[in-house]
């Protein structure tokens, strides 16, 4: 079975930053694309950044410059480094990872969401 992790989300105040971290396991033959996206209380869920296995890397515009995102493929994991946060950053945070498993299958699989909460 081919599942994602996420950890890393908690309460943080304004200004501050987390490291979100998602590792994919299981039966795993390549990772195409990963990325993060977040869904806000009452709102849909919106695209934060992705990144490709080459490392090529895509943000939401009004995220740019203050959200990193990176992956390390030895260990099939994908970060997200967000600084600066405002209280409208609060979100579930999703990971997101594009499988080819060793069965061989595609999975457009998602993880269990992180809760990050930015409050003072």
């Amino acid at each position: 079975q081919v599942q994602l992790v996420e950890s890393g989300g908690g309460l943080v105040q304004p200004g501050g930053s987390l490291r979100l971290s998602c590792a994919a396991s299981g039966s795993i033959f390549s990772i195409y694309a990963m990325g993060w996206y977040r869904q806000a209380p009452g709102k849909q869920r919106e695209l934060v950044a992705t990144i490709t296995s080459g490392g090529t890397t895509n943000y939401a515009d009004s995220l740019k410059g203050r959200f990193t995102i990176s992956r390390d493929n030895a260990k099939n994991t994908v970060y997200l480094q967000m600084n600066s946060l405002k209280p409208e950053d609060t979100a579930v945070y999703y990971c997101n990872a594009r499988i080819a498993t060793m069965d061989p299958r595609y999975l457009d699989l998602w993880g269990q969401g992180t809760l990050v909460t930015v409050s003072s």
